[in-house]
């Protein structure tokens, strides 16, 4: 696919709101791709068809948005095992009948009341390490799924569950992206006695196609239904969770289970090319986005579409800016103090654009002391009353931390390695934390409605990625999933180098390193994404899913 991207039909006019081109013009059927997915009645767009399948399923027997993204998401926690799990993190953007008036949860989990920076100097621990019981937060994501759910939902929990529980008790086929996830951490998986057991049968990963089961996961996710949040959180799976990262030498106890508890939080948002954007604020990253937003939006687009030198430079440069202040402030809010408004100002996004010299490329920022990213899944739902879901989960890297409970087979996230053990450092750890999250759902308005849900996969990416996605789709006018096709590349946060996706040609590499970016090949494909567009003049969804995923978009 090197260089394929020459061969686009992309098409540039100033940005505006209605972006009527995109029905005058399709893209090139010669070449691979797929076209966006239109419908009336409802959309799901998931990073796995089964889990796509889910949802339609779910809008088609009467459950509404919220329902169809917590049946998608616990489907994907069994078919996807390696990029989320019940034993991760949630957070999700809910717009009861696409109004602007935006529900925001925050489901991210906390570190155990024991952890203490001077247990860690005691012990003699310098470094949160991946497969270690201190990676491990109490998981937030069941607590998240049961109370949006019962506030928001109109089936049962049980009901939106049954699909999880019968994939997970029956089996289901290892997809194409699932695999390479299994054989890229073959190794690590190796590392803990139960993961190994349930997910490497016969000491290997699943081929392509293989039908895996997860009969223990089935059992939890069954009690689960049946009990709602304290059958979690209390009781045999809480006492086998804890006894399992107690065995390891974690701080965890009953109570640290027993007390979790996500909470509903105000949405943070800024102005872009004539529409509000929405997110999720502080302790996750949607801040950063809005600022990286805030930042190109005193750019004209370039008259030959965003993969020239000289916006992928500014898009570098400012991805610099934007995540340097993310390692000096970004932390939970409750423990430190988070400047939004001061850091989504106009004045601060101006000082950011004055330090981006267009000629050239900025020192690499220090090492933030910070774990690179890994894996996630996003989804989106929009219901035939227009109740709108942007939904993320997240076990952190691929498995997480590696732990698996042995009877409950919950894998452990890593998600505590965002946690600095520097008592000076915003987010150095303590009793109740929650650490920097770089998962982040989002929405955006226009005309006091909805009128876009979307989400990217990445980690670090994610901020910067759906500045990408939301640039491509209103400023280069490309349709939803051309938004989503188009090479991607980004500056590693900890590294200072430039990860750029193959389909970049190679004289625009080459003006690149001559302006003094060091660029390199990702170790994956970057990222993934997922988007509903809401066209309320026709009545019609329109919806996109990344190709670097095994995902699709899937409407009636």
């Amino acid at each position: 696919l090197m260089g394929i991207y020459e061969h686009y039909p992309i098409r540039h006019t100033p940005a505006h709101p209605d972006h009527q081109t995109r029905n005058e013009i399709v893209r090139n059927l010669e070449l691979p791709g797929r076209s966006p997915v239109h419908s009336p009645d409802g959309m799901a767009c998931t990073s796995h068809p089964l889990s796509s399948q889910t949802a339609i399923e779910i809008l088609k027997a009467g459950g509404n948005a919220m329902d169809a993204a917590i049946a998608a998401c616990a489907v994907q926690c069994v078919v996807e095992p390696g990029s989320t799990g019940i034993g991760g993190d949630c957070f999700c953007l809910y717009a009861p009948e696409a109004t602007a008036d935006v529900v925001a949860y925050n489901g991210s989990g906390r570190a155990p009341a024991g952890a203490t920076p001077a247990w860690f100097a005691e012990n003699g621990i310098t470094e949160i390490e991946r497969h270690s019981p201190h990676s491990v937060t109490v998981p937030g994501a069941a607590d998240a799924w049961y109370r949006l759910n019962r506030d928001h939902g109109r089936m049962s929990l049980g009901e939106i569950l049954s699909p999880a529980i019968h994939y997970a008790r029956d089996g289901f086929p290892v997809s194409s992206r699932v695999h390479c996830d299994f054989v890229g951490e073959t190794d690590f998986l190796a590392l803990d006695e139960n993961t190994a057991r349930i997910y490497l049968p016969g000491g290997k990963p699943p081929a392509i196609g293989q039908m895996h089961r997860l009969p223990e996961l089935a059992e939890t996710l069954h009690k689960f239904a049946e009990g709602g949040r304290d059958a979690f959180y209390t009781g045999e799976i809480a006492e086998d969770m804890v006894a399992h990262l107690q065995s390891k030498g974690g701080l965890h106890t009953l109570e640290d289970f027993a007390t979790a508890a996500g909470e509903y939080v105000e949405p943070i948002s800024t102005d872009f090319r004539g529409y509000r954007i929405y997110e999720c604020p502080p302790n996750g990253q949607g801040m950063i986005a809005l600022l990286l937003m805030n930042i190109m939006s005193g750019y004209a687009p370039d008259p030959s579409g965003p993969i020239t030198a000289d916006r992928i430079h500014l898009e570098i440069e400012a991805c610099r800016q934007a995540y340097r202040a993310r390692t000096q402030y970004l932390a939970d809010p409750a423990f430190s103090h988070v400047p939004v408004g001061e850091l989504l100002s106009d004045d601060y996004a101006q000082s950011l654009r004055d330090a981006i010299d267009p000629a050239k490329a900025s020192i690499p920022p220090a090492d933030p002391g910070l774990p690179r990213h890994k894996d996630t899944v996003y989804l989106t739902v929009v219901d035939k009353d227009r109740n709108v879901c942007s939904f993320i989960n997240s076990v952190f890297w691929g498995w997480g931390s590696g732990l698996t409970a042995p009877k409950s087979g919950v894998v452990f996230t890593n998600r505590g390695q965002g946690f600095s053990l520097d008592p000076d450092h915003p987010n150095c750890i303590a009793p109740g934390k929650r650490p920097l999250h770089t998962i982040i759902p989002a929405m955006a308005a226009r005309d006091g409605r909805i009128a876009l849900s979307f989400g990217v996969m990445g980690g670090d990416y994610q901020s910067f990625g759906q500045m990408q996605f939301l640039s491509r789709y209103l400023d280069f006018d490309m349709d939803i999933q051309e938004a989503m096709d188009t090479p991607r590349f980004m500056a590693d946060p900890v590294t200072g180098e430039v990860e750029m996706e193959c389909g970049v040609p190679d004289a625009i590499r080459k003006e690149l390193v001559a302006r003094g970016h060091t660029i390199t090949a990702p170790d994956s494909p970057i990222g993934g994404s997922q988007a509903i567009a809401i066209d309320w003049d026709q009545g019609v969804l329109t919806g996109g899913s990344d190709p670097r995923k095994d995902g699709c978009a899937i409407g009636y």
